[in-house]
C-alpha cells in the first residue's frame, strides 16, 4: 500500500511538473513575440521611407489578431467605444430616425423618424434630402458619414438643411440631439380577441421590465395565452433573457449556465423572483436572425417544455461575450465562455479555431438532449423548432422594389413619399387600405419608370455572351442565346398584377409606418404573417397544443440523468448573417 502511494504520488507530481513546464513555455511564448512585435514596429517607425500612422498600423494588425479567433472578439478604438455602449443599452445621442442612401438622385435621405424623437417632433418627414449640418455640406457624402454628424453630445444643438421632395422647398430645422433608446418592445396587443402578443427586438437594459408591464397590460385586457415574436431578434443581455424568462418560469430554476476558462467566466442565472404565470399557454417565434439571448430564451422554455417554439431554425451562438476597459478609453469585446441551456446542450453552430479556422459538423453528428418532458432535442447548430415552418416569402419583383441599397429606381419609396404629401392622415394600421385607384396609379409609375429587376441574372448572361465570342461560338448559338435573353426579359406590368397581394402589403405597411411609426408597421403586417396565424390556432387549440408538448414516457428516465450530466458542446452549419443599408442617427 505504502508503494502503491508513493508511486500516486510521484505520477502527480510528474504531471504537475509537465503541466507546470507547459505553463512557463506558454509564457515565454507570449513575452517572446510581444517582444518581437514591438521591435518590428519600432524598426518600421525608423526606417519606413514613409511616415507611418500608429493608429491605423497597429489597429490593423489588432484587427487581423481578432479576426484569427471569431467574429465575436472585437476592438473598439477610442472613437468608436459609443457603438460599443449603443450595443450593449440600446441608447446613444441623436436625433431618433433611420437613414439611408436614395439611389437615384445619390443623396443621403431620412427614412423612417422614430415617435417621439426629436427628427419626429420638429417635423422631418420621409424622403427629405439632407442637404446640410449646421456649416458642413452632406450632398457628396456617404450614410455613415452623415450619421455620425446627426449624432453628438446629448443637449448639444445643430442646424439641419434639407430639401423635402413633395414640394422643392428648401427647409431649415433646428435640432437638439438627447439620448435615444432604440424601441426594443415596438408593439405588443391582442390577437383574435384573447391572445396576446409581444413583439421583443432586442435584450438591451431594462427589457425585460417592459415585457412584464406589457404582459399584465395584456392579461387585463383578457389574454389568456400569449405569443413572444423573437423572429429577427439579435439577442443582448443574458440577465434579461433570464429575467424575461422569470415571468413564465418559477422561482429558483437554474435557465443558462457560462462555463468558461477562468472561474470569472462561470456563472448561473437562476429565476429569482415568483413568475407572473406560469401556466398561460405560449408560443414563441423564431427565425434564422433569432441569436444568443434570444436563443437562450427560446430554449430554455423548450428544455423545460414551457412553450411551443415555432418558426425555423435559429441562428447557432452559443458563446458569450463581455466587454472590458482598455487604455485611452479603448474597449474589447471579447468571448469568455459557452453557455449551456437546462437539457446541458450548447447550441453553438460553429467551432473557431486560432488562425481562423471553422469548423462544421452535420445534423447527423450532433447530440441528443432531452427535455423536462422526455423529448428529444440536440445540440449545436441552433434552436430546431417543435413545430418547423417557413416564414412568409416574396417574390423578386417585391423584393427589389422595396429593398433599399439596391441599384433600383426607387420608385416604391418614391410613390411613398408621393402619397404622404397628399394624404396629411389615414385609416388606423388594422383598416388602412390603398384604394384600387391608389395600386393603378402606382403600378403605372412603376412601369413608366423603365423599372427593371434580377440585375444578377442579366449580368451573368452579358458575361456568358462575351465569353462565347471570344471563343467562337456565339455566331452558331445565336438563336439559343436571344431565346434566353427574351426569357430574362421580365413583363414588369404583368408581374405586378400577378404579385398584386404581396406588394400592396408592402406598400401599406411602408405608409403606415410614415404615420403610425414602427408599431403601427408590426401591427399592419400582422394581418398577413402565416406563421403568427399558425400560432393562434395551436393556442386556439388546447389537444394539439398538447399534443407538441407531450411527454415521452420511454424516454423521461433518460431525461432525468442527462438533465445531471455536464452539458456536451458539438457543431453544426453556419448560418448566413444579413446586411443592413439603413444607419441610425
Amino acid at each position: 500500500m505504502k508503494r502503491y502511494i508513493a508511486l500516486c504520488l510521484l505520477l502527480s507530481g510528474m504531471a504537475l511538473s509537465v503541466q507546470a513546464q507547459k505553463g512557463r513555455d506558454h509564457n515565454f511564448e507570449v513575452a517572446k513575440h510581444l517582444d518581437i512585435f514591438n521591435q518590428l514596429y519600432k524598426n518600421l517607425e525608423l526606417l519606413y521611407v514613409d511616415t507611418i500612422s500608429p493608429k491605423e498600423t497597429i489597429g490593423r494588425g489588432i484587427t487581423a489578431m481578432l479576426r484569427g479567433l471569431d467574429p465575436y472578439t472585437e476592438y473598439y478604438a477610442e472613437d468608436e467605444t459609443k457603438n460599443l455602449r449603443m450595443m450593449l443599452t440600446g441608447k446613444y445621442a441623436g436625433i431618433g430616425a433611420l437613414i439611408r442612401k436614395h439611389q437615384k438622385i445619390d443623396r443621403v435621405v431620412v427614412d423612417e423618424p422614430y415617435e417621439g424623437m426629436p427628427a419626429a417632433e420638429v417635423g422631418l418627414k420621409k424622403g427629405d434630402v439632407i442637404l446640410s449640418i449646421d456649416d458642413s455640406m452632406m450632398t457628396d457624402k456617404a450614410v455613415n458619414y452623415v450619421s455620425e454628424h446627426l449624432r453628438g453630445e446629448p443637449g448639444t444643438s445643430f442646424l439641419l438643411k434639407v430639401m423635402r421632395p413633395s414640394t422643392g422647398k428648401l427647409m431649415k430645422f433646428k435640432i437638439t440631439r438627447r439620448n435615444i433608446k432604440l424601441p426594443e418592445l415596438p408593439y405588443y396587443g391582442i390577437r383574435d380577441e384573447n391572445v396576446g402578443y409581444i413583439n421583443l427586438n432586442s435584450f438591451t437594459e431594462g427589457c425585460s421590465k417592459d415585457v412584464r408591464r406589457a404582459l399584465i397590460e395584456l392579461k387585463k385586457q383578457g389574454a389568456t395565452s400569449l405569443v413572444l415574436d423573437l423572429r429577427s431578434n439579435g439577442g443582448g443581455s443574458e440577465q434579461e433573457a433570464a429575467d424575461i424568462l422569470n415571468l413564465f418560469l418559477p422561482k429558483g430554476i437554474t435557465v443558462v449556465e457560462n462555463r468558461g476558462k477562468i472561474p470569472q467566466a462561470t456563472k448561473k442565472y437562476d429565476t429569482r423572483v415568483e413568475p407572473l404565470d406560469t401556466v398561460m399557454p405560449l408560443v414563441v417565434l423564431v427565425n434564422g436572425e433569432t441569436a444568443s439571448a434570444s436563443e437562450i430564451t427560446s430554449g430554455a422554455i423548450q428544455d423545460l417544455d414551457r412553450g411551443i417554439i415555432l418558426g425555423t431554425r435559429t441562428y447557432g451562438k452559443g458563446l458569450v461575450q463581455i466587454p472590458i476597459d482598455l487604455p485611452y478609453n479603448t474597449n474589447m469585446k471579447v468571448t469568455t465562455s459557452k453557455y449551456y441551456i437546462p437539457s446541458g446542450r450548447c447550441i453553438q453552430a460553429v467551432n473557431y479555431k486560432n488562425g481562423g479556422y471553422r469548423e462544421h459538423i452535420p445534423d447527423s453528428l450532433t447530440k441528443v438532449f432531452y427535455t423536462r418532458n422526455g423529448r428529444e432535442v440536440r445540440d449545436g447548430g441552433g434552436i430546431k423548432p417543435d413545430v418547423e415552418m417557413k416564414g412568409d416569402t416574396i417574390p423578386n419583383i417585391a423584393f427589389y422594389l422595396s429593398a433599399s441599397g439596391q441599384d433600383s429606381t426607387e420608385v416604391m419609396f418614391d410613390y411613398v413619399v408621393d402619397y404622404i404629401a397628399q394624404h396629411p392622415t389615414i385609416a388606423p394600421p388594422s383598416e388602412f387600405h390603398l384604394s384600387d385607384a391608389d395600386w393603378q396609379a402606382f403600378k403605372q409609375r412603376v412601369v413608366e419608370s423603365g423599372f427593371t429587376y434580377d440585375p444578377v441574372s442579366k449580368k451573368q448572361f452579358a458575361e456568358l455572351v462575351k465569353t462565347a465570342k471570344f471563343e467562337g461560338y456565339y455566331q452558331d448559338a445565336k438563336a439559343a442565346f436571344d431565346s434566353l435573353e427574351a426569357k430574362l426579359n421580365h413583363d414588369v406590368a404583368f408581374d405586378l398584377d400577378r404579385h398584386e397581394q404581396v406588394i400592396r402589403q408592402i406598400l401599406e405597411t411602408d405608409i403606415i409606418s410614415a404615420y403610425y411609426y414602427q408599431a403601427g408597421a408590426i401591427e399592419a403586417g400582422l394581418s398577413y404573417d402565416s406563421q403568427l396565424k399558425e400560432a393562434i390556432r395551436l393556442l386556439k387549440d388546447p389537444e394539439a397544443y398538447r399534443k407538441v408538448l407531450a411527454p415521452q414516457p420511454s424516454k423521461t428516465a433518460a431525461a432525468t440523468i442527462r438533465l445531471k450530466e455536464k452539458p456536451r458542446q458539438d457543431i453544426t452549419l453556419k448560418l448566413p448573417k444579413t446586411e443592413i443599408f439603413s444607419q441610425i442617427a
